[in-house]
């Protein structure tokens, strides 16, 4: 059987009518990037921003057609709304339920001004924690998958999603390959390993395939992934944040219930630049900074002991109490947390009686009562043996 092209989902789409039965949605420009990936087809289609939920039986007609369409295994189809710039925002926000998609601002800048939409809690979550840098290169997914398997190794019931729909990596670091099971009302189930359940970009399509979206496509993808997934009970949810303080960050920041965020730098100067961007996006969206990490703090020699500050050190520490934040710990730079990352058995699970293991359950103990105070519950007393 021939793969389905991008046409041919589009000529299916025209049988799909417009609003109020005028001309078909692809004729009155409304489909927008069609994405096709081993069989799913990934689009999405723009509706005016006051109509969005009266519409949905129109995203469910196009995702209708789309799934009968022989070669396709699966659709995701979200609706997306962009409000004219200058025009008053919805009288009053819908709450979202589970099995429906959801309307997102397609300016980011506007919506740092304007009225910020309402944040809706996440069933059986009790905390969302964003890892998150100003750059990239900084070991910000490494940090953030052994922060939340350090979580779990003390006590916690921990969850992490993926939240970098570019460039996802949770498959490999968290050594999990395959494809997630969906159940009714396009609930997906996670993913698991070590205890921990997963959602990430990189389950639903190959690696190595270019995702080509724009703005109001990823901030579609990722509410899906955050509130269309089977997570259960969790005591806290660990968002991996893409690099940067673009569209995808902003959704996050200001849509999603965040405890807080743990900002992750290296020492040296042109880092810490970039950090204090990420922080003062959180800053500005009203998302309390529960801290920050020094990665690659400093080089223990594996033959001699001796330590090295390669690329500096102490600079988050400094940087954490110019602006008044918890310094949550520093992280070594390390061959073993390299190669156990790479390999998808990271150094808490592998090593977890090891000093790097140590550093990040220590780490995790700073966040952890961060976002206990910030709560107002006490904290818990977790100690090493």
């Amino acid at each position: 059987m021939s793969a389905v092209t991008r046409e041919q989902v589009l000529e299916t789409l025209r049988t799909v009518r417009g609003p109020d039965f005028e001309g078909d949605i692809v004729a009155r420009g409304m489909v927008s990037d069609v994405f096709i990936s081993d069989g799913k087809v990934y689009f999405s289609i723009t509706v005016p921003a006051d109509r969005a939920n009266e519409l949905e039986p129109l995203r469910q007609a196009a995702e209708r057609a789309v799934k009968a369409m022989p070669g396709v295994k699966g659709a995701l189809v979200s609706l997306t709304a962009e409000r004219k710039a200058g025009a008053a925002p919805a009288a009053k926000p819908q709450p979202a339920t589970q099995g429906h998609s959801h309307a997102h601002s397609h300016a980011p800048a506007q919506a740092l001004s304007g009225q910020r939409p309402a944040k809706q809690n996440i069933p059986g979550i009790g905390a969302i924690i964003a890892v998150a840098s100003g750059k990239g290169g900084v070991g910000k997914s490494t940090t953030a998958v052994n922060l939340a398997l350090a979580m779990k190794a003390n006590g916690l019931k921990v969850g992490i999603l993926d939240a970098d729909v570019y460039g996802p990596s949770l498959p490999r670091l968290m050594g999990i390959s395959g494809r997630p099971q969906q159940i009714e009302n396009r609930i997906i189930v996670p993913m698991e390993n070590y205890g921990i359940k997963v959602m990430s970009m990189g389950f639903l399509v190959d690696e190595g395939t270019a995702m080509i979206w724009r703005g109001p496509m990823v901030q579609s993808a990722l509410m899906q992934m955050l509130r269309e997934v089977a997570w259960g009970d969790l005591d806290v949810l660990v968002v991996d944040m893409p690099p940067g303080t673009g569209d995808a960050q902003l959704t996050m920041a200001q849509q999603v219930p965040l405890s807080g965020a743990v900002i992750v730098s290296t020492p040296q100067d042109l880092a810490l630049i970039d950090a204090r961007k990420g922080l003062n996006m959180f800053n500005k969206v009203e998302v309390p900074v529960l801290g920050i990490v020094e990665n690659m703090s400093y080089f223990i020699a594996p033959d001699t002991g001796n330590r090295y500050d390669i690329f500096g050190h102490g600079g988050a520490r400094d940087e954490a109490e110019r602006i008044g934040v918890p310094f949550l710990g520093e992280v070594p730079l390390t061959i073993a947390i390299r190669e156990t990352s790479d390999a998808g058995t990271p150094v808490v699970v592998s090593d977890p009686e090891g000093p790097q293991a140590r550093v990040y359950r220590e780490i995790a103990i700073n966040v952890w009562e961060q976002v206990q105070a910030r709560s107002g519950r006490a904290a818990p007393s977790i100690v090493f043996e």
